[in-house]
């Protein structure tokens, strides 16, 4: 069982050089009081300004966790708080990198379901202002989590994150990304177990890079 340390959502957008094509981007993202609606199009008052890579059901939300920002605080010699990866769910005492592809997880009134991992980008890197970002976040691989809504609800923090069911295939977010990302090509038979829990454009992109192996 996990524990929501707290909800974020970006009110607004951001501007700056970093924010790639748009010039703009939701990644700042701050904790809110009081219950924040989790519906299947995403999270009531969040910013989401890149509609191409982001935004899509299965990307209804994104979750983070306390001991990660704490690695990256050590590693970037600076405090990352909650929300500063860009995350609508900090939680703590569940590792959603380790979480398995598919699994669902009762938050508030809601229901989520995990999708799969995500992918650093030169935004990230820039609102971070790390250069080397992208390789670090991918060599480092725990990603944190993308999120279906199942079912909509409302979700605070303290709200408890309780597994409701997983695979069998056994396939983690962590290892899904090793994969994606060239770093584990001797998973493609582990991986092929989860194509049918992943969405439709990842399961595509998964099942070329098994044919590809």
């Amino acid at each position: 069982m996990g524990i929501v340390v707290s909800v974020n959502i970006a009110r607004s957008a951001s501007t700056g050089p970093w924010a790639g094509r748009l010039g703009r981007s939701g990644i700042d993202k701050r904790p809110v009081d009081g219950p924040v609606r989790f519906e299947v199009g995403g999270v009531a008052g969040d910013t989401v300004c890149d509609r191409e890579h982001h935004g899509a059901s299965h990307q209804a939300a994104y979750a983070f966790t306390v001991d990660e920002l704490a690695f990256w605080s050590q590693e970037l010699g600076r405090e990352l708080g909650p929300g500063n990866a860009g995350e609508n769910l900090t939680l703590r005492d569940l590792d959603c990198s380790d979480s398995l592809v598919g699994e669902r997880w009762s938050v508030g009134s809601a229901v989520l379901r995990v999708t799969g991992p995500r992918s650093p980008c030169r935004v990230f890197a820039g609102f971070w202002d790390v250069p080397q970002l992208v390789r670090r976040f991918s060599e480092r691989g725990r990603t944190g989590a993308y999120l279906a809504v199942e079912t909509p609800g409302e979700v605070r923090a303290g709200d408890e994150v309780r597994v409701l069911d997983r695979p069998a295939h056994g396939v983690t977010v962590a290892e899904l990304f090793a994969f994606t990302m060239r770093r584990r090509p001797e998973l493609a038979d582990h991986v092929a177990g989860a194509l049918a829990d992943l969405p439709a454009p990842w399961a595509a992109t998964v099942a070329a890079e098994i044919a590809r192996r």
